[in-house]
């Protein structure tokens, strides 16, 4: 079966299905007791977004979500993954429970279920309580069990309903974004301290979540969602590959082995303390106790991708010429098309950490296409980058690889954080003015190839 020339048939028990997040889509960002978020406050300050929006509107889903169901159902996924808000449902942070945000989630839940279509929860995807970031957010020891008791009110209301369970969204981009580069709530820059301690006490969260649903959840699976960038030195100068390891270490490993029990990687703790941005290897936010808590038990872990990354070391003395380059071929975020990453990364997952199940839970594409005179949107780009990532999944099933699920990235154009509304990644179109739906061209080609269960 080189090269997938004959009908690849995935498992009769394959997940297919789409992925949004709530700040993203749902708008109504201040009715029915929904407390200010971080990334409400972030779209507050001027230039943080590229277009100046925000996400009071988005794609309104808050109140069109059964036109939203009705989408997913003619696609005929059988997944639909999406993020629960904080704010809705404990608008302090910690303590008193908001019940019509409860309901609103609840009555999402079982729309999908009338449909046929699986509900899977994300509980975390960025939009913190902005009043527990006014006590430290992430950075503050505390958040970590206030996610705790967050975790426990929303299993147990959709617990009985809900059987799939992703705890974190990303914890790389809550740390490096929010309070590195600054370009993602609460919009932070260069403070290495910070972030090491934030993806510290998001990973704990992370830890602390697990036992509660699998309490609350008793017949539901649980896992993390680690966004991975698989990478490779420009050449094969000592400078390159070092830099290589350098990124591996915070992008990938940093998160990975602490999930599957193995702390923090020493060699990037030694880079960290070399380069001045942590005093020493003792790392101060770390407790006793807190790497067996991250360890915990999972039933998959989930992965996004969206690229691979060349990686040069830009000294001047590093004189060897690149033998690998990125190619030309990118999308709208400049991200360079790369499927053989995906391949790479599953197999890699399998032989280094061997988890029990891997879930693809994010991968997807933006390209700035719109409604012909027709009304036919013609995103040939999608359909090619999909086809690429889904024959890269059955290339790495083919290797033994135990993946089960695969989310397309988004169902919906929508609110793509620090670019605003500037970035489609959405199978289906968004008018942003009349907030109407049009399935793309990629929508149908998803949905014909759910139909035939292969590629």
């Amino acid at each position: 079966m080189k090269g997938l020339a004959q009908m690849f048939k995935f498992p009769d028990n394959f997940v297919w299905g789409v992925a949004t997040s709530s700040f993203q889509i749902e708008g109504a960002v201040d009715v029915d007791g929904r407390s200010e978020s971080i990334w409400d406050r972030l779209c507050k300050r001027p230039g943080a977004i590229a277009d100046n929006t925000n996400g009071d509107v988005a794609c309104d889903h808050y109140n069109r979500w059964p036109e939203d169901v009705k989408i997913m159902s003619d696609m005929g996924v059988g997944a639909y993954r999406f993020s629960v808000a904080w704010p809705r449902i404990i608008p302090t942070g910690r303590g008193a429970t908001n019940q019509k945000g409860i309901d609103f989630y609840s009555r999402l839940v079982d729309g999908l279920l009338e449909a046929g279509i699986d509900p899977c929860v994300t509980l975390y995807h960025w939009d913190l309580p902005q009043i527990l970031e006014d006590q430290g957010g992430w950075t503050n020891r505390d958040t970590a069990y206030a996610f705790a008791d967050y975790t426990e009110t929303i299993s147990r209301a959709l617990g009985d309903r809900v059987k799939t369970w992703v705890t974190i969204n990303e914890p790389w981009c809550i740390s490096v974004l929010g309070y590195i580069n600054g370009e993602h709530a609460p919009g932070i820059k260069n403070d290495w301290p910070k972030a090491l301690s934030a993806a510290h006490h998001v990973m704990l969260g992370h830890g602390l979540a697990v036992p509660i649903i699998r309490d609350n959840v008793p017949d539901g699976e649980v896992g993390i969602t680690v966004n991975l960038v698989p990478n490779e030195p420009a050449s094969q100068s000592g400078a390159d590959r070092d830099a290589c390891r350098h990124f591996d270490g915070f992008f990938n490993r940093w998160y990975l082995d602490p999930v599957f029990g193995r702390g923090y990687p020493a060699d990037r703790v030694a880079d960290l303390v070399k380069a001045g941005e942590i005093p020493s290897s003792d790392l101060p936010f770390l407790h006793k106790g807190d790497l067996e808590t991250i360890a915990a038990d999972s039933d998959f872990l989930g992965i996004n991708y969206y690229s691979r990354a060349v990686i040069r070391d830009e000294k001047a003395e590093n004189n060897d010429p690149p033998d690998v380059v990125s190619t030309k071929n990118e999308t709208d975020m400049g991200w360079e098309v790369w499927p053989l990453g995906l391949e790479q990364i599953l197999v890699r997952l399998k032989d280094d950490y061997n988890p029990k199940a891997i879930q693809v839970t994010e991968n997807g594409c933006a390209y700035a296409t719109a409604p012909n005179a027709d009304g036919i949107v013609e995103d040939t780009e999608r359909i090619a980058y999909f086809d690429g990532h889904i024959r890269a999944c059955a290339k790495a099933i083919e290797q033994g690889v135990p993946l089960t699920a695969y989310y397309a990235w988004s169902l919906l154009d929508n609110f793509e954080w620090a670019f605003g509304y500037e970035k489609r990644f959405g199978l289906v179109y968004v008018d942003y003015d009349t907030l109407d739906r049009t399935p793309k061209q990629s929508a149908h080609w998803y949905r014909d190839l759910i139909q035939k269960g292969g590629i």
